[in-house]
């Protein structure tokens, strides 16, 4: 499940991305009726799914793939709605051998609506 529908910049610690949001995906489907949200998990998604972009092109001359192991200091501050689009700011703070530890804001309309620290270590291809 892709996440990510446009690269609006990169440079070789951050990278701006952007999804909007249609009625019609399935994990808006029932949540909530009447009201449907985007839960906060596809959120933390679309920022690690753009992370993995930004961390594509360094992992790859490692002959590796970036792979999520931990996710730490969410915070939820607006509430993002089927019609929404919203922008991904990633940016890689630190690096330790094959572990890489990024910032993520997601905003909607310049409006921060989450924001999360992530981790990605390198796993290796077959």
């Amino acid at each position: 499940m892709l996440l990510v529908e446009e690269i609006v910049q990169q440079t070789t610690d951050t990278i701006t991305c952007r999804k909007t949001f249609r009625e019609d995906e399935f994990f808006v489907q029932g949540h909530y009726p009447d009201f449907p949200l985007v839960p906060g998990a596809i959120l933390c998604e679309c920022a690690m799914q753009a992370g993995a972009i930004l961390l594509s092109e360094v992992m790859q001359q490692a002959d590796g793939v970036p792979v999520a192991t931990r996710l730490n200091n969410v915070k939820f501050t607006r509430m993002v709605r089927p019609g929404d689009t919203i922008e991904m700011d990633i940016k890689l703070s630190d690096q330790l051998s094959g572990a890489y530890f990024l910032t993520a804001r997601v905003t909607v309309d310049g409006q921060l609506a989450a924001r999360m620290d992530f981790a990605c270590a390198a796993a290796t291809l077959p």
